[in-house]
This record gives C-alpha cells, sequence and structure tokens, in this order.
C-alpha cells in the first residue's frame, strides 16, 4: 500500500472542530441532489430520478456538518421507497449526521397508468409528486406530500349564457398534504382528478374524445368549485391532517389564469403550509 494512501494519512477534520461564535444553525445540508430512485406504492415499484434536499440543523458550538454523508444516505438506500421507509430514511440521516432535527425532501416524475373510459386503450401519464419528512428525536416526524395533477374543467357560466358549447380549460391542480396514515400517490392522484369536470390521459381514440367532452359538459366547474370540492373531499379523508389546494385554470378565452386556493393549514398555525402550496 502506497504510503500516502487513505488509510495512512492524519487528515485534519475540520468540521468537527468548536465554533467560537456561538450562532445555531437552523438548516445547513445539500440541496438540488439527483439521484435515481425507485418508489414503492400501491405494491409496485416504480424507478424514477428525484431531486433531492436534505438538511440537519447544527449546534452553535459545531463547525460545520458533515456533506459527503448526505450522499453516503442516498447511496445506502437500495431498496424501493415508500412513505415508511422515507421516514426512516430521514431519521438514519440525523444518525449518520449526529443531528437532533432535519428535513429530508424529494421531488420526482411519477407515471400513472391510465385507460380510456371507452375504448380502453391505456397510456401513461406523468404527474409531479414531492415527498417532505420532518424528523426530530424529540417528536414525531411529519410526512407530507405533493402532487401536481392536470385535468379539465368546464365554465358554468359559459354554459349557461351559450347556445351552445361552453369554454374549457386545462387546470393544475396541487395538492400539498400531511398524511398521517399510509396513502398511495395514486389515492391523493384521485382526490384531484374527482374534483374536476373530468380526467385527462395521455391515449384517447375519438369514442373517447366523445365522452370525455360530454363529460365535462355535463360536470361544470369554476376554479373555485375545483378547489372547494378537493377540499371537502380531503376534510372527509382520516389521512389527511393538514392540508393546501391550489388550483390554475389556464383559460382558453383569457391571456391570463384564474386561480383559487384553500389553505387549512394557515388556521392550524403550520408555518410551513401558510404561504400556498408551492
Amino acid at each position: 500500500m502506497p504510503m500516502n494512501a487513505p488509510e495512512r494519512l492524519a487528515l485534519p477534520d475540520i468540521q468537527s472542530q468548536i465554533d467560537g461564535r456561538n450562532i445555531a444553525i437552523d438548516a445547513v445540508g445539500v440541496n438540488g441532489v439527483r439521484y435515481p430512485i425507485t418508489i414503492a406504492s400501491e405494491g409496485k415499484p416504480t424507478s424514477t430520478l428525484g431531486t433531492y434536499s436534505m438538511t440537519v440543523g447544527l449546534s452553535a458550538s459545531a463547525k460545520g456538518t458533515h456533506m459527503s454523508r448526505f450522499i453516503e444516505l442516498l447511496e445506502a438506500a437500495k431498496n424501493p421507497i415508500g412513505q415508511t421507509e422515507f421516514i426512516t430514511l430521514g431519521l438514519d440521516m440525523l444518525s449518520r449526521l449526529d443531528a437532533t432535527y432535519g428535513t429530508i425532501e424529494v421531488k420526482f416524475p411519477y407515471f400513472i397508468r391510465k385507460t380510456a373510459p371507452v375504448s380502453q386503450v391505456q397510456s401513461l401519464l406523468d404527474v409531479d409528486v414531492g415527498w417532505k419528512a420532518v424528523v426530530s428525536t424529540r417528536h414525531s416526524p411529519i410526512f407530507s406530500m405533493r402532487v401536481v395533477v392536470a385535468a379539465t374543467s368546464l365554465c358554468p357560466c359559459s354554459k349557461e349564457i351559450s347556445a351552445y358549447g361552453a369554454h374549457n380549460q386545462r387546470s393544475h391542480i396541487v395538492i400539498d398534504a400531511e398524511i398521517n396514515g399510509d396513502m398511495s400517490i395514486e389515492e391523493l392522484i384521485s382526490v384531484a382528478e374527482q374534483g374536476a369536470s373530468c380526467e385527462v390521459y395521455g391515449l384517447l381514440k375519438r369514442v373517447d374524445e366523445k365522452y370525455v367532452t360530454e363529460r365535462a359538459y355535463d360536470n361544470p366547474k369554476f376554479v373555485e368549485d375545483l378547489a372547494r370540492d378537493i377540499a371537502v373531499a380531503l376534510n372527509a379523508e382520516h389521512r389527511v391532517d393538514r392540508y393546501c389546494v391550489e388550483v390554475e385554470n389556464f383559460e382558453s378565452i383569457h391571456n391570463h389564469s384564474a386561480v383559487a386556493r384553500i389553505n387549512n393549514g394557515a388556521q392550524r398555525g403550520n408555518s410551513a403550509l401558510r404561504h400556498g402550496c408551492m
């Protein structure tokens, strides 16, 4: 073994030195780390690419944290990750960094298989998903899930005043919810889709286009209706605690969007959800 091999060198550990400024740091870590991830949802593993943010609190006396250990954490995660495993990953982060609290977040594209309503042809549809775990050695972990779901909305006013037809638009529905039980990604997506005038699909035949067009026409909703109907569904879901719902309709007859937001976290003092869903 060469004399200058790492195993033989006594290298200083600057991060472990004492800092004399006596100022604690609320969050220190890494951001924008892209790493492969296999998601476990509804009993099936799905491989995708995750973008991570991982931070821990740093005591006033510690000079720095060990940044390499965040990457070691991801490298050690070999099995499919569900909600429980993600929380465990956060607790492992605290152990590796010798920290008492921290936050781990990951955002990833998630593909669900959709079946067209009439022809039954299948296709994949992508949904942006985010997981966040706030972990502590003194308190129970808090897990939240965020989905951004595309849907269709049809204007009730346009339908009412027009001799024929009505204008519709594509909507983006954002749900950011604290989950207190095992709730799949697909279930939260379904809450968003069921609150819209109609779902969207990756692949449709003509018979399907007829169905979804008429389905939306029979189920008109303002942007306010979408937000409220989704909030009603979340209020009835015992696995959801605090939540934020934000809907944006990309208007087809205006050069601007219509938006609505319902944030029940603001009334309950949750700062993480206080200023919108983004």
